[in-house]
């Protein structure tokens, strides 16, 4: 099984973006699955993550802007990124909550331009 995140780019300040989490396999197996993400020179960390009954839990720096769902027919979870900040550019995980070393994929990059 591998989670393989997609949807990332470059957005102005304000923007949004969808970014897909995509498990190859059936994404019931999870209890739950997270999104995480890791700014240039900071540490990786949780931003929101979904359990199997659909409950959600969200870092502060993102509730109100942030949402994340999932379509268990199309074993994908998104994350739905508004009014993004130049603070939300980071390479964007996705992965099991909590995380296992062998779901951690390359991410994709999220660019937040002022």
């Amino acid at each position: 099984v591998q989670l393989q995140a997609s949807g990332g780019g470059l957005v102005q300040a304000g923007g949004s973006l969808r970014l897909s989490c995509a498990v190859s396999g059936s994404i019931s197996a999870f209890n739950a699955v997270g999104w995480y993400r890791q700014a240039p020179g900071k540490q990786r960390e949780l931003v929101a993550h979904i359990t199997s009954g659909g409950s959600t839990n969200y870092a502060d720096s993102v509730k109100g802007r942030f949402t994340i769902s999932r379509d268990n027919a199309k074993n994908t979870v998104y994350l739905q990124m508004n009014s993004l900040k130049p603070e939300d550019t980071a390479v964007y995980y996705c992965n099991t909550y909590p995380p296992s070393r062998r779901y951690w994929g390359q991410g994709t990059l999220v660019t937040v331009s002022s």
